[in-house]
């Protein structure tokens, strides 16, 4: 695409309202401290300023604010990084987070935006798996760490969802080899700084690398891996009674992992991902309120890929 950044993988997407901000990844050699901005009414991409930018890296983790991207964490190698950088679109200039009293340098981690705070939690980093995580002010430009008393068990290539008073941690790797995979979680209250463990009653099948989001009132988990078993099912959770209904299962997309997943305000789409060698170009979008699923078309449809970003 014309403009568009050098191909990657791993990297970062946040939509601001008006343009999709893509940054940093790997390619396979070489890593990442650039990226593009989309906007999808001029169909145009503009370069991110490198100038103030964070260090090069992937799986770090990115949140808009309503006028800056946040970004943090990830590593370019065997060291995970423990800084990362605001990017205000509209001054297309950088300002460092600052490490002190910042969380340790993790990557596969997970990062909400809570509407006044970004909160880091779980991930790899040098010492194994963690299960600690903090909280960033950007007014303040402070961090305060996250209660571990009641936390999940460690965990990275997990996911979390913001509820609007609560993030929501489930699934993941709770070792560096990937096993085992989990199907448990748990709900961060940061008023209370308070931890409530999500239960595994009817839970999907423990999974890494699945998709899950928030629809209002329910978190949707889907898909995933577990060492030698893909899978094309998922859960709907609901906190206010800390149940889990079944994703239906009929004529659902095929089995996949680091596949992407978008809420539009009525259905979850989702879309690409791999499996076995596989890389998928086709999708589907699944309404809750009716539990079915519907097909995606693939004419015109981008090249199979997986590990790559989606915003709606």
């Amino acid at each position: 695409a014309s403009g568009a950044p050098p191909g990657r993988y791993r990297h970062s997407a946040v939509w601001t309202g008006t343009e999709m901000i893509v940054w940093g990844g790997y390619d396979g050699s070489s890593y990442f401290n650039d990226g593009g901005r989309y906007d999808p009414s001029s169909d145009s991409w503009t370069p991110v300023n490198v100038t103030g930018a964070p260090a090069a890296r992937y799986e770090h983790t990115a949140v808009w604010t309503g006028s800056e991207m946040i970004v943090w964490g990830g590593h370019a190698g065997s060291i995970p990084t423990n800084d990362g950088g605001r990017f205000n679109p509209s001054a297309n200039g950088w300002t460092a987070v600052p490490t002190i009293g910042g969380p340790a340098g993790r990557y596969a981690h997970t990062a909400v935006w809570t509407g006044d705070e970004m909160i880091v939690w779980g991930g790899s980093t040098t010492n194994g798996i963690r299960n600690t995580g903090s909280r960033y002010n950007p007014i303040g430009n402070t961090w305060s760490a996250t209660e571990t008393n009641g936390a999940p068990g460690g965990r990275s290539l997990h996911t979390a969802v913001w509820t609007g008073r609560e993030m929501i941690v489930w699934g993941g790797s709770g070792s560096s080899t990937g096993v085992p995979a989990l199907n448990d979680g748990g709900r961060y209250d940061p008023t209370g700084n308070t931890w409530t463990t999500v239960t595994t009653m009817g839970a999907p099948r423990a999974r890494r690398e699945h998709s899950a989001l928030w629809t209002g009132s329910e978190m949707i988990v889907w898909g995933g891996f577990t060492p030698n078993i893909y899978d094309d099912d998922g859960g709907r959770y609901n906190l206010v009674d800390d149940t889990w209904v079944a994703v239906k299962r009929i004529q659902p997309p095929s089995r996949r992992y680091d596949h992407t997943a978008v809420w539009t305000g009525v259905e979850m789409i989702i879309w690409g991902g791999g499996n076995a060698g596989s890389q998928f170009n086709d999708g589907s979008r699944y309404n809750p309120v009716a539990n079915t699923w519907t097909a995606l078309p693939t004419t015109d449809a981008p090249a199979g890929r997986f590990r790559h970003t989606a915003v709606w």
